[in-house]
């Protein structure tokens, strides 16, 4: 019984037997309901294995089970069927029991049976390609940072290659994304994880100001200097500075900040003693610094001292498989703070929360939430709680278009476990070089060498 304590259990059916229900949540079982593609299609990303149950026989039709072929395919989900008899199946039912069920139940079955045979399903779910390796990695890891979409894995192959070298990195990215968390990353996966992590934020900070905060001021250096203060790259001896918005330093800055990342070494504001520091600098910036460069309101030079190495952090609205992920965990946080019961999402915000485009990114999607969650009533988020307009209802999809998107996901998830080896990707495929090339052409998908290695993108 323990061992499914939270373990998710997708039951998908017209009609959910209460008994099932009952059962399975005495099993430790985490429900989830859904009676149509679209309550599929508002479901967290994830890629934790779970186990999910189908009702094959509780009211779909042949194009509502073809609506489901996308789900069904997805190699972290174990799918057991419920029908009322093989007699009774269709042809569209039988190709999909066969190609993606671990097993099926004929009713009358017993429920203990069932609910062995799905943690069975989920346990195969663990040992397919790809799946183990992401249950590792988790969607939330130790350093905060949360992603399952190809974005992001790439952003967490580059933190980890960068936290090896000792040498300055810049990350770029625009505002809200979450930059000085990529900072934090690299610097507890860093030789210097256990000395002190400084940030300085360049824009908040006033022009006549920021010279002392980051260098220290001795006794008397002006007018209310009463005592001497270290500045922030003393604090961080040993340790990283981080410097946030580094394309809003003004120029004078600039230089000085060039002259330590040259000599390693400072001068107190009034002072006259050289003092030797040893940190690494972590930069980051939502400014374009080629044009700032062009535009001489940032030092070329200093610039190829910052950018040794650099990342990228993608913004949220390329990150739209994250979107819900994000949201429910921001969720789960509000919630511990709240003096009422926050139930969760309506379908109806769920469908905002992935139309919005996010232009403040998770920023934004925080403080909405955040907002929300002191709005709404009854304990159930709706889009107006989020100030976010209704969703627009699209057009179901054909089913051709549902193939070729799940063949799409199928080819990019293919070039993402075996790094872009187009040999190996067409071998786990069961297709040619040839067409896989074809293929590529056709949903424009193409490898191209990033900052830090390979990724795959669609152009």
């Amino acid at each position: 019984m323990t061992a499914y304590v939270n373990r998710p259990l997708l039951y998908v059916s017209q009609h959910h037997d209460a008994m099932l229900c009952r059962l399975f949540s005495q099993r430790g079982w985490k429900l989830i309901f859904a009676s149509n593609a679209r309550d599929l299609g508002a479901l967290p990303a994830s890629s934790q294995p779970l186990a999910a149950l189908l009702d094959v026989h509780s009211g779909f039709s042949d194009e509502d089970l073809e609506s489901f072929e996308p789900w069904l395919a997805q190699p972290h989900i174990g799918w057991i069927g419920a029908i009322t008899s093989r007699d009774a199946l269709s042809d569209a039912a039988r190709r999909l029991l066969g190609l993606y069920f671990v097993d099926y139940y004929t009713t009358p079955f017993d429920p203990g049976d069932l609910a062995r045979s799905l943690g069975h399903a989920m346990g195969m779910a663990q040992l397919r390609p790809g799946v183990a390796r992401a249950t590792a990695q988790g969607t939330s890891r130790p350093d905060g940072m949360i992603g399952n979409c190809s974005a992001m894995q790439t952003l967490f192959r580059g933190i980890e290659k960068v936290s090896r070298w000792d040498t300055p990195v810049l990350i770029s990215g625009e505002s809200g994304t979450g930059k000085e968390l990529a900072a934090h990353a690299i610097h507890h996966a860093s030789a210097r994880a256990q000395k002190p992590f400084v940030a300085v934020n360049c824009a908040a900070i006033p022009p006549t100001l920021l010279m002392s905060e980051l260098f220290g001021y001795e006794r008397g250096a002006f007018t209310g200097a009463t005592k001497r203060k270290p500045g922030r790259i003393e604090m961080a001896q040993g340790g990283t500075l981080f410097l946030d918005e580094i394309g809003d330093m003004p120029l004078e800055s600039q230089t000085s900040l060039l002259r330590f990342l040259e000599t390693g070494r400072i001068e107190r504001l009034g002072g006259t003693e050289s003092i030797n520091v040893d940190v690494r600098i972590i930069s980051a910036t939502h400014v374009d610094l080629d044009a700032a460069i062009a535009a001489e309101r940032f030092r070329g030079d200093l610039y190829h001292r910052l950018c040794v190495l650099r990342i990228k952090q993608p913004p949220l609205r390329e990150r739209s498989s994250d979107i819900l992920l994000i949201a429910e965990h921001v969720l789960d946080g509000v919630r511990k703070q709240s003096p009422d019961k926050i139930r969760g999402f309506s379908p109806m915000a769920l469908r905002a929360i992935q139309q919005h485009t996010w232009p403040g990114n998770v920023r934004e999607l925080i403080n909405r939430i955040r907002h929300a969650a002191a709005m709404c009533e009854a304990g159930v988020i709706q889009p107006a709680d989020l100030e976010l307009a209704s969703p627009v209802e699209c057009a179901p999809s054909t089913l051709a278009a549902i193939r070729e998107a799940a063949e799409q996901n199928a080819i990019i998830e293919a070039l993402q476990r075996h790094h872009e080896r187009l040999i190996d990707v067409a071998a786990e495929l069961g297709i040619s070089r040839v067409t896989l090339f074809r293929l590529m052409r056709d949903y424009k998908l193409q490898v191209k060498k990033g900052d830090l290695g390979l990724v795959c993108v669609q152009g």
